[in-house]
Parts: C-alpha cells; sequence; structure tokens
C-alpha cells in the first residue's frame, strides 16, 4: 500500500505523552507497517463516485484535499497519541482519498487476514453521491469479517430529518456496517474501544448532540497526502453552521444553524503544523466564514503571522451576498491572504430565491458586493442553480447575458437544483410522495432527479450543458480578463481557472469541481449493477478517450492563452471599464436588465427603496 500515507506507533514510547509527537512523526516521512504478533489497523477511506459510464472517478491529481477526512485522520491520531488503544502491539492509521488513490479491497482484506491483526475500515465524509461507492467498497469487507463505520453528510443528513430508518441506510445496516451521525470530536475514544472489543454499534446518532470546536483536535494530512491534490492546497474548516435556511442546503441540518468555532490558537496551529511541513495554500471549508462570529480576531491572527513573522499563507474563503456590509471584512480578507472566495450567488431572480427560502441573496447588492471585491483584486467564484420552479431554458439563457453584462464575476459554475438527502427540499418531496430518482450516484449537482414544473428532463439537461457554453465564450474570457487586469489580478493565473472551468465538463463530463488532473481507470472497478467489459473492448476505448481529451484540452488551452496574450499585450488594459465595473449608483435600478427583466426584479428594486426610505427616516 506504497502510494497511501501510513503511520504506525507503539502505544508506551515515551514520545507519545505529547499528543502533537503523533504529527511531527507524520510529517517527517511516510513510515513503514511494523509488523507484530499484535496489529490494530485503522483504514480511513474517503470515497469517490462513479461516472455515467460506471466507472470509479479517480486522478492522478484530484481537486483538493477532503476536510472530513482530515478531521477523522487528526482525531484517530490523537487518541492514539493518548494511549486510548493500550497494548503492547503497534497501532497503524492509513489514510486514502480515493480520488486520488485506487483502493485495493482485496490488499486490505489479506492485510486484515494475517495472524494478530484487528480493527476496522472508516469509510468518512460520505456523501449522497458516494454512498453506493462506499457500500460497494464496504461490501467484500464485512463479507470477510472486516470491521467497517460509515460516516459523512448522507448518513447524517437522513438521520436529521426523518424518524424512520431509511431504506439505503437499512441496506448498510443489514451487511453490519455501522452508521456513524454527527461529528467525531470527543467520540473518536469510543469508537476505538468498541472496534478494539469487536462491539461496534450498529448507529452512533450524535446529530443531535454537535461538540464545541474550540480546543479541540484540529484537521490534518500529512504532505504526502496533500501532494497528491492540485496545488498544492489542504482544508480546514475554522467554523461549522449557517444561520440561514435554504431549502436545498444540508449544511444546517447536519452542522446546525448556531456558529461553533476553532479559537485564533486552533488556527495558528493548523498553520503553522501545515507551513512546517510545506503547505501554505488553504480552503477554509466554512460554510459562510463571513458569518463565523470570529472571524475579526481570526482575521488578525493570520495577519500577524503573514506580517510580522513572513509566513506566506493564502486562502480561498467562502461567504454569503451580504459580506461587504460587515465593517473592515475585505480589508482584512485581503491582508490575512485571502485570494478567492467563493459565493453562492445561485439566481438573479428574487423569485427563485424566495422559493429556495434565500432571503439574504438580495439582487440589489450583487454588484455592490463584487465590485468591493474586485477593488481589493480578489478572484470571485460565483455557484448559479438551474432549475428553480421559475426557470425555463429561455429565461436562464436569458439570465446568463445579462449576469455576463452586468456583474463583474470572474468564474461562474452551474449545479442542477438536487433535493440532496438531508435537505427540507429531499424531505418535502419524499413525504409528498413526489418521484426523484433512485440512483444516489446521481446526487451529485449534474443530474436531473427530479420533475420541473416548467422544463421537460431534457430541456433541463440541455440547459445545463449549453450554460457552460453560453458563459464560458471567447469574448466573454477576453471580458473577464480585462476586468481582472483592471484590478490588479495576475491573469495569467486566472487563466488556468477559467480554462479549467470553461472546458471540465466538455472534455471530461464531470463538473470541474469534481475534476482533476489525468483521469485513470481501472477495468475492474465498475458499479457491480454493470457488465465488466473485456481487455479488447477497454483499452482500446481508453486509448482513444485520452487522446482525443487531450487534443480538446491543448486547443481550448491554445484559445484561452491567446486571448490573455492580447488582453496583456493591450497599453490600455488599466484604464478598461465596461458596465459591470462602473460604480454602483441610484439611476441602475431603473436602467439595468437584472432590475427590471421580470416582476421579481422589480418588485425586489421597490423592496429596497423602501427599506433605505425607512432607514433613512428613523436616522
Amino acid at each position: 500500500m506504497a502510494p497511501q500515507l501510513a503511520f504506525s506507533c507503539r502505544v508506551g514510547d515515551k514520545d507519545f505523552s505529547n499528543p502533537d509527537k503523533s504529527r511531527q512523526m507524520a510529517h517527517a516521512a511516510e513510515l513503514t507497517h511494523t509488523r507484530s504478533a499484535k496489529r490494530f489497523r485503522i483504514i480511513l477511506i474517503k470515497p469517490s463516485h462513479y461516472d455515467d459510464d460506471g466507472y470509479v472517478i479517480r486522478w492522478w491529481r484530484s481537486m483538493m484535499p477532503s476536510n472530513s477526512l482530515a478531521s477523522v485522520y487528526g482525531l484517530a491520531m490523537d487518541s492514539i497519541a493518548r494511549g486510548v488503544l493500550a497494548s503492547d502491539g503497534s497501532v497503524d492509521v492509513t489514510a486514502i482519498d480515493e480520488t486520488n488513490t485506487r483502493v485495493r479491497i482485496e490488499k486490505i482484506i489479506a492485510e486484515f487476514s494475517e495472524p494478530g491483526v484487528r480493527g476496522f475500515v472508516g469509510l468518512v465524509g460520505v456523501q449522497s453521491n458516494q454512498y453506493p461507492r462506499a457500500l460497494d467498497i464496504a461490501r467484500p469487507l464485512r463479507a470477510a469479517g472486516i470491521q467497517v463505520v460509515l460516516g459523512g453528510f448522507h448518513v447524517s443528513g437522513l438521520l436529521s430529518m426523518f424518524d424512520t430508518l431509511m431504506p439505503d441506510l437499512q441496506a448498510a445496516l443489514d451487511m453490519g456496517v455501522s452508521l456513524f451521525a454527527g461529528e467525531a470530536e470527543g467520540r473518536m475514544d469510543d469508537i476505538l474501544r468498541d472496534a478494539a472489543r469487536g462491539q461496534l454499534k450498529p448507529i452512533y446518532n450524535f446529530i443531535q448532540d454537535l461538540p464545541g470546536l474550540e480546543g479541540t483536535v484540529t484537521p490534518f494530512l500529512p504532505h504526502s497526502h496533500v501532494t497528491r491534490t492540485m496545488g498544492n492546497m489542504t482544508s480546514f474548516d475554522a467554523g461549522r453552521g449557517c444561520p440561514f435556511q435554504c431549502s436545498f442546503c444540508t449544511i444546517i441540518n447536519v452542522q446546525g444553524r448556531q456558529s461553533r468555532r476553532r479559537n485564533p490558537d486552533d488556527v495558528e496551529r493548523i498553520l503553522r503544523e501545515n507551513w512546517a511541513q510545506g503547505v501554505n495554500r488553504f480552503f477554509i471549508t466554512d460554510d459562510n466564514f463571513a458569518r463565523n462570529k470570529d472571524w475579526e480576531i481570526i482575521f488578525d491572527r493570520i495577519i500577524q503571522l503573514r506580517e510580522n513573522e513572513g509566513m506566506d499563507v493564502r486562502f480561498m474563503i467562502q461567504v454569503d451576498t451580504l459580506c461587504h456590509k460587515i465593517p473592515r471584512f475585505i480589508e482584512k480578507s485581503k491582508r490575512a491572504g485571502v485570494t478567492r472566495i467563493f459565493i453562492g450567488l445561485e439566481n438573479i431572480n428574487p423569485d427563485n430565491l424566495m422559493a429556495a427560502k434565500k432571503r439574504q441573496n438580495k439582487i440589489t447588492e450583487y454588484r455592490k458586493m463584487l465590485l468591493a471585491w474586485k477593488a481589493a483584486g480578489i478572484w470571485t467564484y460565483a455557484g448559479y442553480i438551474l432549475g428553480f420552479p421559475g426557470d425555463t431554458y429561455e429565461s436562464i439563457a436569458a439570465d446568463i447575458e445579462i449576469i455576463k453584462e452586468e456583474l463583474p464575476l470572474d468564474i461562474l459554475e452551474f449545479f442542477f437544483l438536487t433535493p440532496l438527502p438531508g435537505s427540507e427540499d429531499h424531505k418535502v418531496l419524499w413525504t409528498r410522495g413526489v418521484a426523484m430518482d433512485p440512483d444516489l450516484n446521481k446526487y451529485d449537482l449534474e443530474h436531473a432527479l427530479t420533475a420541473h414544473p416548467k422544463m421537460s428532463k431534457a430541456e433541463w439537461e440541455k440547459i445545463y450543458w449549453d450554460a457552460w457554453q453560453l458563459y464560458y465564450t471567447p469574448a466573454h474570457i477576453e471580458t473577464i480578463f480585462r476586468r481582472a487586469k483592471a484590478s490588479g489580478i495576475d491573469i495569467s493565473r486566472l487563466m488556468v481557472m477559467v480554462l479549467w472551468f470553461a472546458a471540465s465538463l466538455r472534455v471530461e463530463r464531470v463538473h470541474p469541481l469534481q475534476g482533476g488532473i489525468l483521469r485513470f481507470k481501472n477495468r475492474r472497478e465498475r458499479r457491480p449493477e454493470l457488465p465488466s467489459e473485456s481487455a479488447f473492448q477497454f483499452y482500446p476505448k481508453l486509448a482513444a478517450e485520452f487522446l482525443r481529451k487531450h487534443g480538446l484540452i491543448a486547443r481550448e488551452a491554445w484559445r484561452i492563452r491567446r486571448i490573455c496574450a492580447r488582453v496583456e499585450r493591450d497599453p490600455g488594459h488599466l484604464t478598461y471599464t465596461d458596465l459591470a465595473m462602473t460604480p454602483v449608483n441610484d439611476d441602475e435600478v431603473e436602467n439595468l436588465a437584472m432590475f427590471t427583466h421580470n416582476a421579481g426584479a422589480k418588485a425586489a428594486v421597490v423592496h429596497a427603496r423602501k427599506i433605505r426610505e425607512l432607514t433613512h427616516a428613523a436616522e
């Protein structure tokens, strides 16, 4: 299992009186497994999922490490370091992210078959689209008598929303898999002890008892794991929970609506541990870092590290569309090393936003918010959901044109409105008996899963595929570069991301966030429900696919590079402006299409005007 990271420790070693020693040793190297008459194995697997042809999605380099895997790995290492599994044998922990490392089930079974080997396999952070693959991994392991624990958003979401056990969870229990719902902080010791006794419980349900995060063990993955992802970037959560009530969201029902957060010391520890192993790029996975109540003191600590100690750490964060109204937030984001932000823009039709309970998104604030980030020279990524009740093919296409013309966004990515298990939308549809696609593998935000009131399934799927081409036209890519260059953004780096988002779906047929560099396919890693292809079928097809994909990528890269070079050569690039880049003024609500293109937009403008008048009157 050489490609996977491994850590071996002997309980009782004097170095392990300090919990941080486990991490210091993990920093140093991938240590070989200790062969012993008594050996406890913990294998933590973050499953991938299947593509539309039934093959596991795996890459030479995947997008970024899993925060769930980092969290569970850190907790397991801490428990071991504190001697929770006291014995005279060895304890090994292996973390595997299947998006970049092959899960060799037969080798795991062989390893657990050796004399004196005990332990368990943990299927970590399993989302709904990964659940079928997780069960396919668990099935042969359970048949071989290996203990398996399965946790993540799918299990937690369903147990939080339904009083009865849903059929797919029952299928795991029938297999002898233990289910874990909630968060593992403060619970890992019990899991390890139960596994050591061979007495794992069928269900560990902590979804109603969410732990505090302050001072708890922080997420961590060794450098050898991080290097299997793109950009030398790792991830951590500075807080959990979100105060909003979006009906399509699972976060609020799994992590709660109250802000639970790490303190500045916790965040500094994460940064220092990773800096020591050469990792300096981070994705803070908080669903909305702007609503972390300690955002400012966390930023102040990071600013101190950057400005006083020269620690050049940089971040991508997720925020909401009203974050620009928080005093000093954007200014301190810049000083703290935030280079990219992700915004759940979701839609520019207020009626659609209200239908999804996305009340915090005010279209009258979109331009102010985006221009504020532009002025700071920070890239903006935005998610846009297709398939709200009021959407049609024509309305979505028209909205994309308005966004291109009037909003100074850099990267726009599209998703199907998906009734994710654990969301209010899913519960409502299930309770009403509305048909939803039974294949959980498709619950990846890239498939139409239930009927739409105004579009056929074919129309809905067509606009999803067309949306990427409508936004990433050569003309608009040039506009993106010109706006970025005028804002002081390095467009040669932005060019790579534009290529990634413009081409991923067309080339690899997966969403850019599920993409990677150099797709690996194994003939034997196909869904059990589908027939195995012969070598004479599989390998010629794989070779042809390889050539086709790289031809497409080369052509797209050449085209986008030419656009970038043209913008770089333009002597007037610093003075570029257009409608989207113009400062916000009072008249625009009467003139811009975003505010006049439908009745909902006009009503939003009237409402905003009334609020402003009442506010001024109160003053």
